[in-house]
């Protein structure tokens, strides 16, 4: 028996064919499957804007630099989400405050954020662990009642909802990712979507370096119609036509991708129940989760146990993730530990169990017996 990864791609032949095409297309960097994977994530986001990107963590860039984000504001962000969710505003030159998480999802706890929240506050970044989607209403009546804009960082959650809304509708500006272990795929890529113009302008402008090519807009419109002007500077940060052709094919399998991904999750639920000294993952009412991770935590000190024998027995299990501030680039800024007590003792049981689409039963009752002997 082969090793079991944590996660891992679904790739068909559409896929493969949608590719291919696309090199043999006069296309390969920005084209027209460019704006058609745009127009259809942000259908999929309920928005009227999606601006792709090269990976997840440009999204988040992106969406900072459209918030204005800079040196004097202050960014919250959960403490317990991948660096690149507090980096990409850090990069800015903005201070992170670091927000405990809820008990039960993972997720920002929008009352440790509200303690936070100040007129520094430019921006509160919710993460939607495991595609688990955040308080998101009650995030936006903090973040409208201080001026500070909501940014709902979505890389795994794209397809979920709350309360009957898609994820990327939530809040003010929504990041996607789209890296192989996601809940879709470009290879490398993202996004970022909004219903806000003006933060869609400011994103668009901010992943293509800055240029203006609106001659309206344009200091020197006289200059030609090759004419072009950098008026703040941005970065390439460009999803090439080549992979939004893969995105495109992909999307169109969501629906399928989200109901696999729910049998395994009810699969697991359902085999792990019983096991005592184990937390399996909350969901909540309101809430319809496309998910991206299967988290369990481990009671008793003996998560590292449990860790090395399931990777011992070939489950390449996962844990996820580090509470950001613990990395030594944050502890040498005068981060310390004991900041956040739920996110770090979330961090101290958790383990990320094999969860992507193409899982197979026979697979996943291997994995669940795994664990259960581990346990017992």
């Amino acid at each position: 028996m082969g090793p079991i990864p944590y996660g891992r791609q679904s790739i068909d032949d559409e896929d493969v064919a949608a590719v291919v095409e696309a090199l043999r297309s006069d296309w390969l960097t920005t084209g027209p499957r460019v704006a058609e994977f745009e127009a259809a994530i942000a259908t999929t986001a309920g928005v009227s804007d999606a601006i792709t990107t090269s990976n997840g963590t440009a999204a988040l860039h992106v969406a900072y630099a459209a918030a204005g984000v800079g040196p004097i504001d202050e960014v919250v962000v959960p403490a317990l989400t991948f660096v690149a969710t507090a980096a990409a505003a850090a990069q800015l030159g903005a201070t992170i405050v670091f927000a405990d998480v809820e008990e039960d999802t993972g997720n920002i706890d929008p009352r440790a954020a509200a303690a936070l929240v100040n007129d520094a506050t430019r921006v509160v970044a919710a993460v939607d662990y495991a595609g688990h989607p955040s308080d998101a209403d009650a995030l936006k009546t903090l973040t409208s009642a201080s001026g500070a804009l909501l940014l709902e960082d979505a890389a795994h959650s794209i397809a979920s909802t709350y309360r009957g809304r898609p994820v990327g509708s939530l809040a003010d500006i929504t990041t996607f990712s789209f890296f192989p272990t996601k809940n879709m795929t470009t290879a490398e890529g993202g996004a970022v979507v909004t219903d806000d113009p003006a933060l869609a302008e400011a994103a668009r402008r901010f992943r293509n370096h800055g240029l203006v090519r609106d001659r309206a807009l344009q200091r020197r419109p006289e200059e030609g119609p090759w004419h072009q002007e950098v008026h703040s500077l941005g970065l390439n940060y460009r999803l090439p036509d080549v992979l939004c052709a893969l995105g495109l094919s992909q999307l169109r399998r969501i629906v399928e991708f989200k109901t696999a991904r729910a049998r395994v999750f009810d699969r697991y639920m359902d085999g792990l129940a019983d096991v005592e000294g184990l937390t399996l993952p909350a969901r909540r009412p309101d809430t319809d989760p496309m998910w991206h991770l299967f988290p369990i935590r481990v009671q008793g000190g003996r998560r590292r146990e449990v860790f090395d024998f399931l990777r011992a027995n070939g489950v390449l299990v996962q844990v996820n993730y580090i509470p950001v501030y613990w990395h030594p680039y944050f502890e040498d800024l005068g981060y310390r530990r004991g900041m956040c007590p739920v996110a770090e003792r979330y961090y101290a049981e958790e383990i990320s169990l094999p969860m992507y689409a193409s899982l197979g039963e026979s697979d996943q009752l291997r994995v669940i017996d795994l664990v259960r002997r581990a346990l017992e």
